[in-house]
C-alpha cells in the first residue's frame, strides 16, 4: 500500500487517526466517507513530493575525470616507471651513491622535478641488483616530412623493442635514418621557470653565467620555461651561476639539441606530432629530441 502510505500523509491528523481504526475496507475507497464524518478540516503546509530522482550536483563529474584525470595519471605513471628504470640502470653502471655517480645524480634531480615521491627513488635504487638486466639504445628516426629525431630507449627486451619501434616508425611513414644525430649536438641544458623574464632579461643572464643560449619552452604542465644551453663540461658552473643570479632554475642534464631546423607547415607538424605521440608512449621510450620548427 504504498499509495495509501503516501496518501495518509497530506490527509490532517483527524482524518488519519479514524482512517487507523476503520475496517479492512480498501483506504483509498473510504478516504471520503471518513473525511465527511469529521467536523472540520484542519489545514496544514504539506510538502511537494517529487516522483522523479534527484539529480546531484557534479553529476559530470565523471566526464571530466574521463577525459582529462586518467590520461593524465596513465601519462604520469608511465613516467615514473621510466625513471625508475632510468635510475635503476644507473645504479648497476655507477653505483647507489649520486655523489660518486653524475648519472645517478641527474636521473634523481628529474625525478625531483617532477614531484616523484621519495620512496619510489629510494625503492628504485635499492631494488636495481634484483631487477632485470636493462641495455639503452638511440634510434635515429626521420621523420615522414623530413624532419630527424632521436629515440632514447631503455628496455629489457632488445629484440622486443626494437621490432615494436621499427612497427610505430613505418605505421606512421617514419624511418630509422643512420646520421640523423648529426643534425643535433650534445650539450648541457639547464631548466628554469621564466617568471617575469623579458626574453631580453633572459638572454642577458645566459651571457653572464657563461651559457651558449637560451631558448623559450613549455614543460609538461605549458608553463614558461627557460632552456639555457651550454657546454657539457660547463653545465654545474652555469647552473651555479644562474642560482646567484636569481634565476630560479629547476633541473640540469646532458640533452640533444638541434643544430640544424626543420621547418615544417600546420598539415605536416600535425602528422609529426601525431607520430612523436605514438613513439613517446611506448613503455620503452624514455625520451625523444626532434629539430621540428614551425614554418612562418
Amino acid at each position: 500500500m504504498v499509495g495509501g502510505t503516501v496518501l495518509l500523509g497530506f490527509l490532517p491528523h483527524s482524518c488519519r487517526v479514524a482512517l487507523r481504526h476503520a475496517s479492512m475496507v480498501p483506504r483509498i475507497s473510504c478516504v471520503t466517507q471518513v473525511c465527511a464524518t469529521v467536523s472540520r478540516w484542519e489545514l496544514r503546509p504539506v510538502r511537494t513530493i517529487h516522483h522523479s530522482p534527484p539529480v546531484c550536483a557534479g553529476h559530470n563529474k565523471w566526464s571530466k575525470v574521463k577525459d582529462v584525470k586518467i590520461p593524465r595519471d596513465h601519462e604520469r605513471a608511465q613516467m615514473m616507471a621510466k625513471l625508475s628504470m632510468m635510475i635503476r640502470l644507473a645504479v648497476k653502471e655507477g653505483g647507489p651513491n649520486p655523489e660518486y655517480n653524475a648519472a645517478l645524480a641527474q636521473v634523481i634531480e628529474q625525478c625531483r622535478s617532477k614531484n616523484v615521491p621519495k620512496a619510489t627513488i629510494e625503492h628504485a635504487i635499492k631494488g636495481a641488483d634484483k631487477s632485470k638486466s636493462s641495455t639503452q639504445h638511440l634510434y635515429e628516426v626521420r621523420g615522414p616530412s623530413g624532419f630527424m629525431a632521436l629515440v632514447e630507449v631503455l628496455t629489457d627486451n632488445s629484440k622486443r623493442s626494437n621490432q615494436e619501434i621499427r612497427h610505430l616508425l613505418n605505421k606512421h611513414g617514419a624511418a630509422i635514418c643512420e646520421g640523423a644525430r648529426h643534425s643535433f649536438s650534445k650539450k648541457g641544458v639547464i631548466m628554469a621557470t621564466r617568471g617575469d623574464l623579458s626574453s631580453d632579461q633572459a638572454l642577458e643572464l645566459a651571457i653572464e653565467a657563461g651559457a651558449e643560449d637560451v631558448k623559450e619552452t613549455e614543460d609538461e604542465e605549458e608553463r614558461a620555461m627557460l632552456q639555457f644551453i651550454c657546454d657539457m663540461g660547463e653545465t654545474r658552473a652555469v647552473r651555479e651561476t644562474l642560482d646567484k643570479l636569481g634565476v630560479s632554475t629547476v633541473s640540469s642534464g646532458l640533452e640533444y639539441v638541434a643544430t640544424t631546423g626543420a621547418p615544417l607547415t600546420t598539415d605536416q607538424l600535425r602528422d609529426a606530432h601525431v607520430l612523436l605521440e605514438a613513439v613517446k608512449d611506448h613503455v620503452d621510450v624514455v625520451r625523444i629530441w626532434d629539430n621540428i620548427e614551425a614554418k612562418d
